[in-house]
């Protein structure tokens, strides 16, 4: 079968994306860094008066209950902790990409946006039942980003959708990434990958976009971040919070037992935090 995804159209399409902000470029790789304090994230968000007045207006709605207003950057960042902010920097940064309706997945407007906010926040669930030391900001900016290949890659698969769940039924692939593979030569954790290379994200983020459904073929020192971020893509679809038609149409890897301790207790409290969290950080970054 010829493959029906141009590649070159698809790279002309991503070098036409504009750059991250500078700021936002320099907060994603601060909180790459497994060493970074507070701080640092302070310094980076009082020199940026889009994303202070940003995340004064997020601390400051009503679903924080606050009695007193909070003007100061280090009080706020108190309040929200550094993965809101790292949100709204990166809903600044990509709002236009992540909230358009996903013709290729039947996705309405702003399921993509929800479905990576979501994913985020379970992912750093997930990542507080690890077996060793592990950056829990980390693990929610990768959740936050897994899936930004699919706000490119749905405009180009829009013609084989309905296709690749009839591959999948019939049992011809295994799960929807190799539908995407089989019917247009790449799939949307390419396309990301590639997203994120144009815009100079950390390696750590270009990894778990690029693994997320196949953790194991990522490099060993990131497969814990990449396995929470793999559970936690599964605990959001679980949740009920998809993309369109792929939701839990993809395989859970076992190899995540290697780095979490995870039960179906725990599983069913991490859905649960989730959600109750999810639902403030949605109406915080609304407001």
């Amino acid at each position: 079968m010829s493959k029906i995804v141009d590649r070159e159209a698809v790279r002309q399409a991503i070098e036409k994306l504009p750059l991250f902000s500078s700021n936002a470029l320099e907060l994603l790789q601060v909180i790459a860094d497994p060493d970074h304090e507070l701080e640092d994230v302070v310094k980076i968000v009082k020199f940026d008066s889009a994303l202070t007045m940003r995340v004064l207006k997020a601390v400051n709605s009503p679903v924080y209950g606050l009695i007193k207003e909070v003007s100061s950057i280090d009080r706020a960042l108190s309040y929200l902790g550094e993965r809101m902010v790292v949100s709204i920097a990166v809903q600044e940064n990509t709002g236009q990409l992540l909230s358009k309706p996903l013709e290729g997945y039947q996705g309405e407007q702003g399921d993509l946006w929800r479905h990576d906010l979501f994913s985020a926040i379970a992912s750093r669930e997930v990542a507080r039942y690890a077996k060793g030391d592990f950056d829990l900001d980390l693990a929610f900016t990768g959740g936050l980003l897994h899936d930004i290949g699919k706000s490119i890659f749905a405009t180009f698969w829009k013609e084989s959708s309905q296709e690749a769940l009839g591959q999948i039924e019939q049992g011809a692939v295994s799960d929807y990434l190799m539908a995407e593979q089989d019917l247009a030569g790449l799939d949307h954790t390419e396309v990301g990958y590639e997203m994120a290379r144009h815009w100079k994200l950390p390696e750590s983020l270009q990894a778990v976009i690029l693994h997320h459904h196949h953790p194991a073929e990522a490099i060993e020192c990131m497969q814990p971040l990449v396995y929470a971020v793999h559970i936690g893509d599964i605990v959001s679809m679980m949740a009920g919070c998809n993309t369109g038609s792929d939701g839990l149409k993809y395989h859970l890897d076992p190899g995540y037992e290697e780095f979490f301790d995870l039960s179906p207790t725990t599983l069913a409290e991490i859905v649960l935090n989730a959600e109750e969290e999810f639902s403030k950080a949605e109406e915080s970054l609304r407001s």
